[in-house]
């Protein structure tokens, strides 16, 4: 049996709780089936752990969620959103999730692959000569210009789901640094000649985490016809009540909004300011958004229940089978090497198991100790926000912080903590 703990329970894990807060718990246990047996020593222990961590200053705050099929099994918020001066955690805490959009626009073009209105293997639709022309770099000159030549294979949209197409971040590609420097010396009226984002592979020839994301979210909105947080609210968020989850924050939501840290030498925080609230109209598949613990916790528990929420649909059970499937065949998915320490450790969330890329996520294929089952799938942000559904022993949860660089050493540490907490929470249940 598991077990959803009751308002009690909950109320007491918390710092604090404001009145707004006290009110969206209300709404989240009337959707929720009655509560199973706890073992409430494992509750505790998970309790005493975020909130040693945050007292500590390891993390500034925490909001920390566990889902079954049946609902939340676990809930916690913990610290403050400002280390020092700012507002306690609370569940409705606004977090900036960066690359985890790229699981929602990954759904939006499924989507529409069941519509037929996509294909996973054709050439995907040509809206930029980046994907329908592209080029691949091949090397640079004695002089340090760029060699570039016209790929092997069309991109199709199997590839930029998977991060097999060739596309990748500067921040983990050297080769990509180079490319951006290289093309400095070029004139303005050379640079109109030439790509701004070439391919570092041929399509297919190996895994790289990139913008492939941010050109399905193109696509989506050129097929669709609708711009990308309207085809998003239509089609993800408004059926799984997700009302938290946007690219423009509202005044209220602003309010509610988690500062971002940064780790300094020594170890500690740096609280840095708050970014100005957006008013900008377009809008990437690959990152820029902000969402909640529960909203999150709502997409993943859709999927984890094979695409339907509250008898709401978003997705057909074999799309979601899918969505966990080894997509790359023999190609494996490698650590990423960052370029800029600043904003990225080197990010390897799964040492010593072999790893393999789906539809929207990264697939353990080996069984983490004390954890997730083979065949789980995860991913997380820039600002060290992480999800992971286990699809074998029907479980998923969501942890977010925020805290710079990317694979920060403490946030993972505690990360890692939180998951063995809840699988031995489910196996005392």
């Amino acid at each position: 049996m598991i077990y959803r703990p009751s308002r009690r329970d909950v109320v007491k894990t918390a710092v604090s709780l404001t009145a707004a807060g006290a009110v969206n718990l209300r709404a989240a246990f009337a959707h929720d089936r009655v509560p199973a047996p706890i073992d409430r020593t494992t509750v505790s222990r998970i309790d005493s752990m975020l909130l040693a961590a945050t007292r500590a200053a390891e993390v500034p705050g925490v909001v920390a969620l566990a889902t079954t099929d049946d609902g939340t099994i676990y809930e916690g918020s913990f610290g403050r959103r400002r280390l020092h001066d700012g507002p306690t955690m609370t569940r409705d805490t606004v977090f900036r999730v960066a690359s985890m959009v790229k699981l929602m626009t990954s759904v939006a073009a499924l989507q529409l692959v069941e519509q037929n209105r996509l294909s996973l293997d054709a050439p995907v639709p040509e809206i930029d000569p980046a994907v329908g022309a592209p080029q691949v770099l091949e090397g640079f000159d004695t002089k340090g210009l760029p060699l570039l030549r016209p790929a092997t294979r069309p991109i199709t949209l199997r590839q930029l789901l998977t991060h097999t197409a060739g596309f990748t971040y500067r921040l983990w590609d050297a080769k990509a640094v180079q490319y951006a420097t290289s093309i400095k010396q070029f004139t303005p009226g050379q640079k109109t000649l030439i790509t701004r984002n070439p391919l570092m592979f041929d399509p297919g020839e190996r895994w790289q985490y990139g913008t492939s994301i941010d050109w399905v979210g193109r696509i989506v909105e050129f097929v669709s016809g609708e711009s990308l947080d309207v085809y998003f609210r239509k089609h993800i968020f408004d059926p799984l009540g997700m009302k938290d989850t946007t690219f423009v924050i509202s005044p209220r939501q602003q309010e509610r909004e988690a500062s971002v840290h940064r780790r300094k030498g020594d170890g500690s925080l740096a609280a840095q300011p708050m970014e100005p609230r957006s008013t900008k109209q377009s809008f990437s598949g690959g990152g820029g958004i902000y969402s909640t613990g529960p909203d999150y916790l709502a997409l993943i528990r859709s999927l984890l229940r094979g695409g339907t929420l509250d008898g709401t649909r978003i997705l057909r059970p074999e799309t979601v089978a899918l969505m966990g499937q080894n997509q790359i065949g023999k190609v494996d998915v490698g650590v990423l090497k960052t370029t800029a320490p600043a904003l990225s450790n080197d990010v390897d969330l799964c040492p010593g198991v072999g790893l393999k890329w789906g539809f929207g996520h990264m697939i353990n294929m080996q069984p983490i100790a004390h954890g997730r089952g083979a065949g789980s799938l995860t991913w997380g942000g820039l600002f060290n926000t992480y999800y992971w559904i286990d699809p074998g022993k029907r479980v998923a949860a969501v942890f977010m912080t925020q805290v710079l660089p990317f694979a920060d050493y403490r946030a993972l540490h505690l990360y890692r903590q939180f998951e063995r907490e809840i699988y031995a929470l489910i196996k005392s249940a």
